[in-house]
């Protein structure tokens, strides 16, 4: 299973696919790294030889931010966002939608499982007969 900065790649996959596993990367950067190394897409990455992998990890390196930068990053501006009150900050505290979508009969992938509320029943006061 090679290993491309410090993330497995499934070995079974082509590798214009198999570099998609990386965060930051999709087809089109995929495509463009392999064609700037050299190498063809419909390759399987377990046919890879040692000098392909470190070509394909030098070109990610130097040009492209990915995996825990990118994620950082993306994080950063949502805590920007967040801490200076924006509409979409305060969307993402209450972790709704941020994207004008409805929310009133879907966004459950946002908002979670439904939390039924229960209806709370009034105590009946019972009157008791007194025997005469």
């Amino acid at each position: 299973m090679p290993r491309i900065i410090g993330i497995d790649i499934p070995k079974e996959k082509r590798i214009e696919i198999a570099l998609t596993y990386i965060f930051g990367i999709g087809r089109t950067m995929s495509n463009r790294i392999l064609e700037e190394a050299g190498i063809s897409p419909d390759k399987r990455a377990k046919d890879l030889d040692d000098q392909e992998v470190t070509t394909i990890t030098h070109i990610i390196q130097e040009r492209y931010r990915v995996e825990g930068d990118l994620r950082r990053e993306h994080l950063g501006n949502i805590k920007r966002l967040m801490g200076i009150g924006t509409y979409r900050g305060m969307r993402h505290k209450k972790n709704l939608p941020t994207r004008g979508q409805r929310t009133r009969s879907n966004a459950r992938t946002r908002k979670g499982p439904k939390k039924t509320i229960g209806v709370a029943r009034a105590k009946t006061t019972r009157k008791v007969m007194k025997p005469e």
